[in-house]
């Protein structure tokens, strides 16, 4: 039996899943949440919010993560960073787990990554649980209703949280799995109740497919001037370092805060909504994520929340820091209606260095974009973690090294070739510590500083300044700035002791260094140049 609006040639009975009890095919926001409710999925909360936890799994699961080893993909997925399955495995899991739905009742939302048609890519998505149907609708694009009605998947994704895999019969490395079948185009998810496994996939199939068609697909978030399209930014940057902050400026207009492409045609957001970090957010600092918690459909994941007011508390973390909130995008009052965008004119490269030792803002060439793309430079620091007692380098490769199916080269290189080729201004802005590193006499890069600084390089306003040539890393830096201290622009002169920095800039220095040994073979000569060299 199955209920709702589909393409009555794509139920799932007519695809080849059978014996399922009841489906319910784009049930609306309303509706679903009265299932998950039903269900007992999670609480109806303040302004009509969903609230839900995840349970065991309140993030993703990386090491479960695997791409199924084909004689199509054998030559181009980056291996070492996605372990293979077998096709026989995946053949077993995929029929355990569709034995396993039998007499079940699953959900199925049908919808678009990718808001510029000539390069989305149509998503059946089918969930065992009625909010991640919500979660989904939220995160990928809704198409209108006449669409549904001609709706032909191009990849499906299985989410069952109760179906667990057998390492053993099924290759895996655990009751939990995500694999990706490029040639079936099928992602089978098991074990995990963590909602943010189906947004992934569907970045980690665009990240594979889109190179192909000269497409840039980018862990990032983007917006463009009010009223002028055409002068964008896009804003590299892993968690914490402020990519969906930044880049929800009043002053300028949200195209997406976390997955885009950049095509011919410009850039453009794969998704269709926002998902944010709740952990101390403020309705002062961030007011209109901050009212997205207590709006209608708004799914508010694993925040502790009093039984009876129903209130959130947004700095109570023992469920997890890794809270988070899911939202449509027009949520947001400078969002973008059509999530897209020109060409950009600017690139925010994003790191959160906690050793106290980078510049707030500095200019690269297209060379070093690509070197710090490639290195995805940002730190862990104390207090984040169990154990983490001084910072901690992180190097996430394309700022989203989980995400990337293909060798890092591959996107590096596009996003070299399309910088030169459009003559983007690219900046790496720290906005982490300055003075000194987390927890030994530094303080937080000020946010105002950090604000001025990104206003005056997507104004256009940095083109006039006089630059001097970084020693330790070989980029541009300003030497003032309307609005910003001239002693914050040197972090060497931050330093009560200077000595000390210059130990700590060696040691960041070598980190670079050593980490980038790994693209030594694969890069060409003119971002070989460009490299930090060791100290």
């Amino acid at each position: 039996m199955y209920k709702g609006r589909v393409n009555p040639a794509q139920t799932l009975e007519k695809t080849g899943i059978t014996g399922v009890k009841t489906v319910y095919y784009n049930l609306n926001e309303a509706t679903i949440m009265q299932h998950a409710v039903r269900n007992d999925e999670g609480d109806i909360g303040l302004g009509g919010a969903f609230l839900v936890s995840t349970g065991q799994h309140t993030g993703r699961s990386p090491k479960d993560k695997f791409v199924v080893d084909e004689p199509s993909v054998k030559d181009t997925i980056w291996w070492e960073n996605n372990p293979p399955l077998a096709m026989d495995a995946f053949e077993r899991l995929h029929t355990d787990m569709l034995e396993h739905m039998k007499g079940g009742t699953y959900y199925v939302q049908d919808l678009f990554g990718g808001a510029d048609p000539e390069y989305r890519l149509n998503v059946r998505m089918i969930t065992e649980l009625a909010w991640h149907g919500l979660f989904s609708r939220h995160m990928l694009r809704r198409p209108e209703a006449e669409e549904i009605a001609t709706f032909l998947p191009e990849f499906t994704i299985i989410n069952c949280p109760s179906f667990k895999a057998d390492p053993e019969r099924h290759g895996c490395r655990s009751e939990t799995i995500i694999a990706i079948s490029f040639e079936q185009k099928l992602v089978l998810v098991g074990g995990t109740s963590y909602a943010g496994e189906n947004k992934k996939s569907v970045f980690s199939i665009m990240n594979y497919l889109l190179p192909d068609r000269d497409v840039m697909p980018m862990h990032c978030s983007a917006n463009h001037a009010i009223d002028d399209p055409d002068d964008s930014a896009i804003f590299f940057g892993l968690s914490g370092t402020g990519k969906t902050t930044l880049s929800a400026d009043p002053n300028r207009t949200l195209i997406g805060d976390d997955e885009h492409g950049w095509s011919d045609n410009g850039i453009f957001n794969f998704e269709g909504g926002c998902y944010a970090k709740t952990i101390n957010l403020s309705a002062e600092a961030e007011p209109e994520i901050y009212a997205t918690t207590s709006m209608f459909s708004t799914v508010v994941e694993n925040m502790v929340y009093d039984p009876d007011t129903l209130e959130l508390d947004f700095a109570d973390d023992s469920l997890t820091p890794n809270m988070r909130c899911a939202y449509p995008l027009h949520y947001i009052s400078n969002a973008s209606e059509t999530s897209m965008g020109g060409t950009p004119k600017n690139i925010i490269m994003l790191t959160c260095d906690a050793f106290g030792v980078l510049p707030p803002i500095a200019k690269l060439s297209p060379a070093q974009a690509m070197y710090h793309f490639l290195s995805g430079f940002t730190a862990k620091v104390p207090g984040t973690e169990k154990g983490v007692t001084e910072p901690i380098p992180t190097f996430s490769t394309c700022f989203g090294a989980p995400f990337m199916p293909r060798r890092p080269e591959v996107y590096g290189t596009l996003l070299r070739d399309k910088i030169a080729q459009h003559g983007v201004n690219c900046w790496l802005v720290n906005t982490g510590w300055t003075g000194g590193p987390k927890g030994g006499g530094g303080s937080r890069m000020p946010i105002r500083a950090t604000r001025a600084l990104l206003t005056a390089a997507l104004s256009g306003g940095m083109e006039d300044r006089e630059y001097r040539t970084d020693t330790n890393f070989g980029f541009a830096v300003p030497i003032s700035v309307k609005g910003v201290a001239k002693v914050l622009l040197d972090p060497r002169r931050t330093w009560e002791d200077p000595d000390k920095y210059d130990v700590q800039a060696a040691k960041l220095v070598n980190m670079f260094a050593e980490n980038f040994k790994q693209y030594e073979p694969y890069v060409s000569d003119d971002v070989l140049a460009a490299a930090i060299k060791p100290v």
